[in-house]
């Protein structure tokens, strides 16, 4: 029994405004390959297949590509829901769909319903809100390690009177791993984590949520987003678990890296040093994050900076050092609209606006003036 476990495809996500379709697309044409090419029986995708409940139509048209190619590829898929999913639209026809060789496990209350192959019995638990479990569950505790104990209590129980291996399929943040700036907070009263022992009994534990690959325990992974969502996950290697099992539990899994459409970075100086010196030429074609340190703000500084890495999608500007104390200044009470923009622009800056932007400034406060009066 081969399983590829991945997770968190958030389909229709873009990074810092663009689009990653493209990127997405690719890492399914690289699924299906790996599914050929491994003899893979059942593909785990453990929650946030989309980005958000509803869900762009180019981002449902891939999702639908990739469960067809993945079921003619030769395996089965087992899917659940994440905290960036809507279980109902997920889940829609379910039940026709277990049919075709994709199970979707969407609803709670199937937890304790696996999906059967070969003798193993895979368990999805879709991500569980607390409040929204806590009534029919009739728990005492509020919170998501309340939520997932009983979900499992109920897995293990299944699985003691069917006897064999076990997989769970789960979305939570697992205490000790390591979040990116990507994932959505899922805290409730201050407490997002679950204890890793909240899972014993299972073979395999794929889970999803945190979208850096991790081993929590030899058999409890994520195995982290196809793609880099935040320029926190820069140097994170992308990629899938590819598990083996047999009758007696996990026997080992290797992780099998994605492709990488265009990689991202981290760049940090002086404009004039990261735009001449040889050592940054390797990230010329990347997406990047660059955080200025120049003692005075530089001029047209983004576009400076794309003529040689065209790639660059955030700024900032964090000056080395302290600055030189300002000097006192008169309050904007009473003073011209303009007098006060040309003040901030100098302080920010380090020098005067020039005569063109003096001029664009004073259309603005002349502007904003006659709306005023016509009010």
């Amino acid at each position: 029994m081969r399983v590829l476990h991945t997770s968190d495809w958030h389909l229709g996500r873009s990074f810092h405004r663009e689009s990653l379709l493209t990127a997405q697309a690719s890492f399914v044409d690289h699924l299906v390959g790996v599914v050929r090419n491994e003899r893979v029986d059942v593909v785990a995708v453990a929650g946030d297949v989309y980005d958000r409940a509803l869900p762009p139509v180019d981002a449902v048209t891939l999702c639908n590509e990739a469960l067809h190619r993945l079921v003619g590829a030769g395996a089965r898929v087992i899917m659940i829901s994440g905290n960036h999913d809507s279980p109902r639209r997920l889940g829609f026809g379910a039940g026709l769909i277990d049919a075709g060789g994709v199970h979707l496990r969407t609803d709670p209350a199937t937890v304790a319903e696996p999906v059967v192959v070969e003798g193993v019995a895979f368990y999805g638990i879709p991500y569980l809100e607390p409040d929204l479990v806590r009534g029919p569950w009739e728990l005492a505790a509020r919170g998501h390690t309340a939520a997932i104990g009983h979900a499992m209590s109920l897995v293990n129980d299944d699985a003691a009177r069917r006897g064999g291996p076990r997989v769970v399929l789960a979305h939570a943040f697992v205490t000790g791993g390591e979040a990116s700036d990507s994932e959505r907070d899922i805290s409730v009263g201050g407490v997002a984590h679950v204890p890793l022992s909240a899972f014993d009994g299972a073979d395999y534990v794929a889970l999803g949520h945190l979208h850096g690959r991790q081993r929590m325990s030899e058999a409890v992974r994520y195995s982290g987003s196809p793609l880099a969502y935040s320029f926190s996950e820069t140097g994170q290697l992308k990629g899938s678990w590819l598990a083996d099992l047999d009758a007696t539990g996990l026997r080992q899994a290797e992780f099998v890296p994605a492709p990488v459409p265009r990689p991202i970075g981290r760049l940090r100086g002086p404009i004039d040093e990261l735009l001449t010196s040889p050592r940054h030429s390797g990230l010329e074609g990347h997406w990047l994050s660059v955080v200025l340190t120049d003692p005075v703000r530089p001029k047209g500084a983004m576009e400076r900076l794309r003529q040689r890495f065209p790639y660059t999608l955030t700024l900032a500007f964090e000056p080395d050092g302290a600055r030189e104390a300002v000097a006192a200044r008169p309050g904007a009470a009473g003073r011209p609209e303009i007098d006060v923009a040309l003040d901030f622009i100098r302080e920010v800056r380090g020098e005067p606006a020039d005569a063109e932007e003096r001029r664009l400034l004073q259309e603005a406060v002349t502007a904003c003036r006659v709306k005023e009066a016509a009010a």
